[in-house]
């Protein structure tokens, strides 16, 4: 007898899915307008740091604009744009809020991209799973009282998901980003980097040896050459002061790193950079009046009689639209009207069928009965004319018989 095939649930029912808290904040990395090569490359890098809640592969047209992403923005659960454009001046970064804003804009002083971030390194770092988990978030000297540096801060951290202490896995900080302000200067240093652990209190060769398999040693008689060639304490094991060693509190990726051990922190950076300053905070998505500028400072009555402005130009463009609406109604409504006419036209009613039909009946009757009629007159008429014959042909016998 065969042996039945047990079939596993692979997935829980609805009713067995727990509760896990708020999403976690999603975001379109988008383009607006021409913007080159490089820049294009840039809003890239940007997609793979801000993984796995983006859209990698997002694809921007030429006549995509901004409205065309927020119609599908509701549905995927999108909660932040991040735009690049470039204009005379310099390439700009706006960050919004989905959907009734603010919009920050930044000016992108400087940048570099991931594969030139990468170039410079000795040993380039190639992650694949750092990626499947966000990046933590660190914010250093944002702390003033402006309210463009609260409103920026506040931004900036809801850019990503939240730390939950309590229940966080460890395996899953595995990048951060950092966000420097300087103040003195007023702009803002963007760094990416990828978290590592290596073991402490070891030379160089031993750390090999414990974070990786077995090396090559076939040039040597003994692994103790291999591990004194390397006795000497290089830059990295002098880095490992009280200051970035950590007890791992859960066995973390890698060789060797379980739970409770002693590691080193390491953070080799992936890229992209990018230095930018705060421009511009827009109230609404990518509109409606200025709550700060950095270049352009004006008084309170010009601020009034802007917003007052905008209000009348809102009101004006909401009567022609409601006007549009009516005059789109009168012309389908004269289509309707215009269809069932020619409808009409078109085929006639069954009374009126049915008494042409009668007249075609009667009329065809009539015909029949003045044939009937031709036909007896035109009988007669031959009698009559035989009878005449028949008179004459007795006439003309008896003249001969005479």
């Amino acid at each position: 007898m065969a042996k039945r095939r047990r079939k596993n649930r692979t997935h829980a029912r609805p009713s067995e899915v727990e509760d896990i808290g708020p999403k976690p904040p999603k975001s379109f990395v988008l383009r607006s307008g021409p913007v080159g090569k490089a820049v294009t490359i840039l809003s890239r890098d940007l997609r793979k740091v801000m993984e796995p809640n983006t859209a990698t592969k997002l694809k921007e047209r030429k006549n995509n604009k901004l409205k065309d992403f927020v119609h599908v923005a509701g549905q995927l659960g999108v909660t932040h744009y991040m735009i690049f454009s470039r204009t005379d001046t310099g390439t700009n970064l706006r960050i919004a809020r989905n959907p009734r804003g603010p919009t920050l804009t930044f000016r992108v002083l400087k940048y570099s991209l991931i594969k030139d971030v990468l170039r410079l390194q000795r040993t380039p770092k190639s992650p694949g799973s750092e990626y499947r988990s966000p990046p933590l978030l660190v914010l250093n000297n944002f702390g003033g009282e402006n309210k463009e540096m609260k409103l920026m801060t506040s931004m900036f951290q809801n850019l990503f998901p939240p730390i939950n202490v309590q229940n966080m896995h460890l395996n899953d900080a595995r990048r951060v980003v950092l966000l420097n302000y300087n103040s003195e200067t007023q702009t803002i240093d963007f760094r990416h980097y990828c978290i590592g652990v290596k073991p402490i209190g070891v030379t160089k060769g031993v750390k090999k040896i414990i974070t990786s398999e077995l090396p090559k040693l076939g040039k040597f008689e003994d692994i103790s050459e291999y591990v004194l060639r390397e006795a000497f304490a290089s830059e990295s094991d002098v880095e490992d002061g009280p200051d970035s060693t950590v007890t791992l509190a859960q066995n973390y990726h890698g060789r060797n790193n379980r739970k409770s051990e002693q590691r080193a922190i390491r953070l080799t950076e992936l890229g992209p950079r990018l230095e930018m300053k705060l421009t511009k905070i827009q109230e609404g998505l990518c509109e409606g009046p200025i709550l700060f500028h950095s270049y352009i400072h004006k008084s309170p009555e010009e601020i009034k009689a802007q917003e007052k402005a905008r209000q009348m130009k809102k009101q004006e463009a909401a009567v022609r639209r409601k006007q549009q609406e009516i005059n789109v109604e009168k012309k389908k409504a004269a289509a309707e009207a215009h269809k069932i006419a020619c409808g009409a036209g078109a085929s006639k009613p069954e009374d009126e069928e049915d008494e042409d039909s009668d007249d075609i009946k009667e009329h065809s009757g009539d015909d029949d009965d003045d044939d009937v009629d031709d036909e007896d007159e035109e009988d007669e008429d031959e009698e009559e004319e035989l009878e005449a014959f028949d008179d004459e042909s007795g006439d003309e016998s008896n003249d001969d018989e005479e």
